[in-house]
C-alpha cells in the first residue's frame, strides 16, 4: 500500500505532474502499477494525475479504464441531474416470514445496479441516497435505496435491533429485491455491512463504495474508553455516545447493542473481499477517523482498492463536492466493471 498525494507543501511534485497539497489517494494493488511516488516511470504507469484545485482532494486511477478523474473532468457535479429521466420510485415493503418488513424504493434498469446501505439510525432518503438515484436515472442503471427494520418507514422495535439482525436486512435486499450483479455503496455503519454482504454473496456483490466507513466502530468506540466507564456502562446497561447529529447532542445505545456488535468485528484478521473496493473519508471526521478507512483497505484481501480522503469534510460527506465525488466514483466502477464484462 503506498500514499500518494499528500504532502505538507503547497504541491509536490511528481515525475512532471503536479498535485495539490489537501488532497490524498491511497491505492493497493500490484506493484507492477506504481512502483514509487518519486520513481521514473510513475508518469507512464499511471492512467492519470489531475489535481482539482476546486475540490480539494485527487485521486489515481490505473488500469485499462478511464479512470475516475476522466468522470470528473467529464461530468460538472449538475450535469447529471440535469439529464436524469423523471421515474419515479414508490415506497415498497419487502414482507418475510417471522422478520420485520423493510421499506424500500426501487429503481429498474441496467445492471450492475446499485444498493445504498445507509448508517446509523439513517433513513433512505438522506441526501447521498436521493443523489445517487438521480444520477442511476439519468444512466438507465437499477438503483435500491432501503429503511433496516427499526428505522424510518421499516416494521420492527428500534430497541430489539442489532448489528446482526441489520445484517439481515441488507442480505434480504440482496437476495429477494436486487436482480444481478450490484456495487453496493455503504455509508457509516453501512460501511461495515457492506463488507459483511460482500462476504456473504461474493457471487452477487461486484463492487464496494465506502463512505466514511465504521467497520467494528461503535465496538472500537467503546473498547477505547476507560476501564471504569466500560465498566459504568455495562452496569447501567446503556451508553450515551455524544453526537452533533443527534437533535438531543447524544446516542442512546444499549450495552446489549455494544456486545452483540462485537460478534461482527472484521479488522481483527484478512477480510475475505475480493471485489473492487473504494473507500472515501473526510479528515475532519470526528466520529470515524479516516485511518479507519486505510485500516480496511489493508485488512481486505482485493488486490484493486483505492482510499481517497477528502481533506475538509466531516463524517456525513454530504456537501456538493462530497456527492460528485461520490457519483463520479460510482460511474467509474460502471465503467471499468463494463470494460472488464464485455
Amino acid at each position: 500500500m503506498r500514499l500518494l498525494g499528500r504532502n505538507k507543501s503547497h504541491v509536490m511534485q511528481v515525475s512532471n505532474l503536479r498535485l495539490p497539497a489537501d488532497c490524498a489517494c491511497v491505492t493497493s494493488g500490484p506493484r507492477d502499477r506504481c512502483t514509487s511516488v518519486a520513481g521514473a516511470g510513475v508518469a507512464g504507469k499511471m492512467a492519470a494525475w489531475v489535481p482539482c484545485r476546486k475540490w480539494g482532494w485527487a485521486a489515481v486511477s490505473f488500469g485499462r479504464h478511464r479512470g475516475l478523474i476522466a468522470s470528473l473532468a467529464r461530468k460538472p457535479p449538475w450535469a447529471w441531474w440535469l439529464s436524469a429521466c423523471r421515474q419515479k420510485t414508490t415506497l415498497s415493503f419487502l414482507k418475510r416470514p417471522e422478520l420485520p418488513s423493510l421499506a424500500y424504493k426501487r429503481l429498474k434498469g441496467k445492471n450492475p445496479g446499485i444498493i445504498f446501505i445507509p448508517g446509523y439510525l439513517s433513513n433512505m432518503n438522506g441526501k447521498k441516497a436521493v443523489a445517487i438515484e438521480e444520477f442511476c436515472k439519468s444512466i438507465g442503471h437499477a438503483f435500491i435505496r432501503f429503511d433496516y427494520s427499526g428505522v424510518g418507514s421499516s416494521d420492527g422495535n428500534l430497541a430489539e435491533c442489532s448489528v446482526g439482525k441489520w445484517r439481515k436486512d441488507v442480505l434480504s435486499i440482496l437476495d429477494d429485491i436486487a436482480e444481478g450483479p450490484q456495487i453496493l455503496v455503504g455509508s457509516s455503519l453501512g460501511g461495515w455491512l457492506m463488507l459483511h454482504a460482500a462476504i456473504a454473496r461474493p457471487e452477487k456483490v461486484i463492487a464496494l463504495i465506502g463512505i466514511a466507513s465504521a467497520t467494528d466502530g461503535v465496538v472500537t468506540q467503546f473498547h477505547s474508553l476507560p476501564v471504569e466507564m466500560q465498566k459504568e456502562i455495562e452496569m447501567k446497561g446503556e451508553w450515551s455516545l455524544p453526537s452533533k447529529y443527534n437533535k438531543e447532542g447524544y446516542y442512546s445505545i444499549p450495552y446489549s447493542f455494544i456486545k452483540e456488535a462485537a460478534h461482527h468485528c472484521l479488522l481483527h484478521s484478512p477480510i475475505p473481499v475480493t471485489c473492487p473496493v473504494r473507500l472515501l473519508h473526510g479528515m475532519k471526521d470526528e466520529i470515524v477517523p479516516w485511518h479507519r478507512s486505510l485500516q480496511v483497505a489493508d485488512r481486505v484481501v482485493s488486490p484493486d482498492v483505492d482510499v481517497i480522503l477528502r481533506k475538509h469534510s466531516d463524517h456525513r460527506m454530504k456537501e456538493t463536492a462530497d456527492i460528485h465525488l461520490l457519483i463520479c466514483t460510482i460511474d467509474d466502477l460502471i465503467d471499468k466493471l463494463s470494460t472488464v464484462t464485455h
